[in-house]
């Protein structure tokens, strides 16, 4: 790398200090995480999404838990020596203010490593705040030409080049940084941003430099999915492309870098993890109810795609020092594949398909019409709550089509909701129900679409016209996320509306029954024990009664069971079926019976690192097995959640439409192209 591309990568990296800054003052001001001087540091406010609150609000916790188990334990004696925290990429981070404020470093010290533009920039504004100076103390500033930007009684600033290992050194041993002394090294999002052998220098010479040592790291890992592609590409765009994902792309392989590297015992964890064994219950529903959030498989997907990990020098294993074991969170891991779906793009030129967006619903009209509605997606060339509906159409058995359609000449329009259902009542008309504008705003009314046209469906002949439906018990329907289902009774049709969000209630569990004909809704009885509320779940028909699978509970657990409402002479029966082996707790997947096998379709899961495919379940047996989705031949990424499916059973094929989400701060992503599963070796298969 030549020393301008150099330059503006270093430039790059530093600007991701002053986002992060922001992101942190932002979390502070709402009430995240007590901090009363990430403001002070940074110029300027921002107010960040509840999302990137949250991702920052788990790495906050996971650096304060790591450093708080490290300072308890190497002050605990009166006689030990005094404790080190080196921070490395400290940037603008409040960490020693806090740590002082607190009253933990009366025998600890602070020493900060950064570029020197940020070290000195950090250095000037601590002089020019007398509230941050007040803590320092008495200090002195470097001349520019010195490595010591700042230097006070148990606080050093110091500006150097991380990859430039022996003026580090030297730098520090002359800030009065002691190797001999228990030493906490800290490095948030530092070491990917350097090169791969720059990186392992700095892990080995730590390990050897420190002989009574803790090394702190938090940063990226799993690349290869979906979400780690746009997360790559997200900071290549930045020109900070992170380095050594390839190399290390999970938490054992980081394990055993810090092993070879010298460092006697490692432990790491994903934030998903740290999130549910190390956080309380109490604090983690304070912060689950700060602000209305609605973007769970967003924020399970960043927990999953970033780790916490403390390696350690001398007779003190992070195992029991940082990450104590606990059975507050266990791994389920997916079986060994029983086979693979292959999967191809079917609609769509290189620009790909027209029904890019994540949210909405989908429903088979007839056998060759599919119509898409609602959700977030690119619309007129911008992101949005999209209004016009989408299309897929086939004649004769020719390929897929697929367009954009717009109502005209109606009396109600289309409100932008997300999260509803809709429901097949004819080969003209679709029922839809629930949804919501914003996470505080449900949407109001039954819509009925009816899809207008000349005989034939010709997708340039079709318009959709909305009709608002006068139902009684409307609030019933303030909810998303939920499911509605076509169940029977008494050789009635009803639609079984179940579970979902509200704005008051956060998780739902009742149910209501709507009958078809007279739009009507009725009490049907239910017996048997009453299922944990839920929502994100899966529901479809069978045998007269709805199956429900996963979905995500009241404490934002994902859930693994599967339920039978199950048709009796009475009305329903609850019915838990016994499931072996048991899947992976899941949610935001699609669901679909064929030949008696119920087939659960991506989705998201926090128990595994793996990425779910399609989970086939015998409903005579309850054996379940896994099938991996084969995508060589559909352009990468693909993100099954948020997504719709239809199954063509005669066909033993499965479309995919849109699916994808608000992938943390790294942008949002639609999946570009429709896609088709070829199930047909379940049928070879038995």
């Amino acid at each position: 790398m030549g020393p301008r591309n150099r330059e503006r990568r270093t430039g790059a990296v530093q600007s991701t200090n002053d986002s992060s800054a922001l992101s942190k003052s932002s979390l502070a001001a709402c009430g995240y995480v007590e901090d009363a001087f990430a403001g002070l540091l940074v110029p300027g406010t921002a107010r960040r999404a509840p999302l990137i609150h949250r991702g920052y609000y788990v790495r906050a916790r996971a650096v304060r838990h790591c450093v708080r188990a490290f300072l308890s334990r190497a002050c605990a004696l009166p006689a030990a020596p005094p404790a080190q925290i080196l921070s490395l990429g400290a940037g603008s981070d409040s960490l020693y203010f806090r740590l002082k404020s607190a009253g933990l470093l009366a025998r600890a010290s602070v020493w900060e490593v950064d570029f020197p533009e940020v070290a000195r920039r950090k250095a000037e504004r601590i002089g020019d705040t007398p509230a941050l100076c007040a803590f320092t103390g008495p200090f002195r500033t470097g001349d520019p030409s010195s490595a010591l930007c700042l230097e006070g009684t148990d606080y050093r600033i110091l500006g150097l080049d991380l990859r430039q290992l022996q003026r580090l050194q030297g730098a520090l041993a002359a800030a009065g940084l002691d190797p001999a002394s228990p030493t906490l090294l800290l490095a948030e999002a530092v070491l990917t941003y350097l090169e791969p052998d720059r990186a392992a220098d700095l892990i080995a010479w730590a390990a050897q430099r420190f002989p009574r040592a803790l090394f702190v790291v938090y940063e990226q890992m799993e690349p290869r999915d979906a979400f780690g592609q746009v997360m790559l590409q997200h900071f290549r765009r930045l020109n900070s492309p992170l380095h050594g994902l390839d190399r290390f792309p999970d938490v054992e392989a980081q394990r055993r870098r810090f092993l070879q590297a010298g460092w006697t015992a490692c432990s790491a964890v994903d934030m998903n993890e740290f999130y549910r064994r190390f956080l309380p219950a109490e604090e983690r529903r304070r912060v689950e109810e700060l602000e209305p959030f609605d973007e769970f498989e967003e924020w399970h997907l960043k927990c999953s795609h970033y780790f916490i990990l403390a390696a350690s020098t001398g007779d003190t294993p992070p195992q029991t020092l940082v990450f104590p074991p606990s059975g507050a969170f266990s791994r389920v891991d997916p079986a060994s594949p029983a086979g693979v779906f292959p999967a191809r793009a079917v609609t769509g030129d290189s620009q790909g398909s027209h029904l890019k967006r994540y949210g909405h619903a989908s429903v088979l009209v007839s056998p060759g019409v599919i119509l898409s509605a609602g959700g977030f997606g690119e619309q007129d060339g911008r992101h949005c709550r999209v209004n016009k509906f989408h299309l897929l159409s086939r004649h004769c058995g020719f390929d897929w089509k697929d367009s954009q359609v717009c109502s005209g000449g109606t009396e109600a329009r289309w409100d932008g909701r997300l999260y509803h259902t809709m429901t097949h009542l004819s080969d003209t008309q679709i029922l839809v129900l629930g949804g919501r504008l914003s996470p505080v705003n449900p949407a109001l009314g039954v819509l009925q679409l009816h899809l207008c046209g000349r005989e034939g469906h010709n997708a340039e002949d079709l318009n959709v016209a909305i009709t608002k439906v006068d139902l009684e018990g409307d609030s019933i329907l303030s909810r998303w996320r939920h499911s509605t289902t076509e169940v029977s009774y008494q050789n009635q049709e009803y639609l079984f509306v179940y579970g979902g969000r509200g704005v008051v209630e956060p998780v739902l569990s009742d149910w209501h029954f709507l009958h078809e004909r007279t739009m009507r809704w009725v009490r049907i009885s239910v017996e048997g024990e009453v299922p944990e509320g839920r929502h994100s779940h899966s529901a479809c028909s069978w045998q007269g009664g709805a199956l429900i699978a996963g979905g995500l509970g009241a404490s934002e657990e994902p859930l693994n069971s599967v339920l039978f409402l199950k048709p009796v002479s009475a009305g329903f029966l609850w019915e838990s079926l016994d499931i072996q082996p048991p899947i992976t707790p899941r949610y935001s997947h699609t669901a679909h019976v064929l030949n008696g096998k119920l087939l659960l379709v991506g989705g998201v899961w926090i128990h595994s690192s793996s990425v779910p495919g399609v989970t086939v379940i015998d409903l005579t047996t309850g054996l379940s097995s896994e099938y991996q989705i084969d995508t060589t031949c559909v352009p990468w990424p693909l993100m099954l959640h948020n997504h719709t499916s239809i199954l063509l059973s005669e066909e033993q094929q499965l479309l995919l439409l849109g699916g994808g989400g608000n992938c943390f701060s790294f942008g949002t992503y639609f999946n570009p192209h429709i896609v088709t599963l070829d199930l047909s070796s379940l049928s070879a298969g038995g």
